[in-house]
């Protein structure tokens, strides 16, 4: 927080010490300004969020949802971005029976999260597909991209809080270091768990479950707190 902060107080400081009559830099000074307004105020609305969901105060909307229309709204929410970074999204539908037991928009978050984060390393002119399987007890949705690719050994740690790969490339993008922290927390929140595999230079595969029935014993946030590497 301290970053974005420091780079609101040092601008507004130059613009109140005369910048602001330079046609030149004023316009270019409030810009940076609100671009970290932005990354604070997205930053806060995060760790609210993560909060939240770790002191048990998240409320969710547990309900049967079908998969496929749970996929598609959060895919067709993403199309503009992917749109103008010429980047493919595809969705293989599920069969029409297939449901979960989950929140809604818990759901959508983690979905908006995961392309998300690929659509940032994953190159103009790439592809993310959101593809989904069954056991008959989860539904595993995996969101896989043609992007940078993550090294092995940080793999174990993708899901700490604020953890970057690369940092310096990671706050150009804009990120605030919690998206994966968050998806981790309301899927275990939910009974589920998450994975992730991933190759260099090939791309990544993020991978989260969910019940298909109301399994009220696995929805305990102490006793879910595992993560699955490949």
């Amino acid at each position: 927080m301290r970053t974005p902060l420091a780079s609101i107080q040092g601008y507004t400081e130059t613009l109140l010490d005369g910048a602001m009559n330079e046609p030149d830099l004023n316009l270019r000074f409030l810009t940076i300004i609100r671009k970290n307004a932005e990354r604070l105020a997205n930053l806060i609305s995060d760790l609210l969020t993560l909060s939240r969901v770790e002191l048990k105060q998240q409320k969710f909307q547990f309900a049967s949802y079908q998969v496929g229309r749970l996929l598609s709204d959060s895919v067709d929410s993403m199309l503009p971005m992917a749109t103008k970074k010429n980047i493919q999204l595809h969705l293989p539908m599920p069969p029409e029976d297939w449901q979960v037991f989950c929140d809604a928009e818990a759901v959508h978050q983690i979905l908006t999260n995961l392309m998300d984060n690929s659509l940032k390393y994953t190159s103009d002119g790439g592809s993310i597909t959101v593809d989904s399987e069954s056991d008959g007890n989860m539904v595993k949705v995996t969101v896989r991209d043609t992007g940078v690719g993550i090294p092995s050994e940080e793999q174990s740690r993708l899901f700490e809080r604020f953890y970057r790969v690369d940092k310096a490339r990671s706050r150009e993008l804009g990120g605030t270091g919690l998206g994966l922290a968050i998806v981790k927390h309301l899927s275990l929140s939910q009974g589920g768990d998450v994975s992730v595999k991933s190759e260099p230079g090939v791309g990544s595969e993020f991978s989260f479950t969910l019940p298909i029935e109301d399994q009220e014993h696995t929805r305990n946030q102490d006793s879910r707190d595992s993560l699955t590497v490949s």
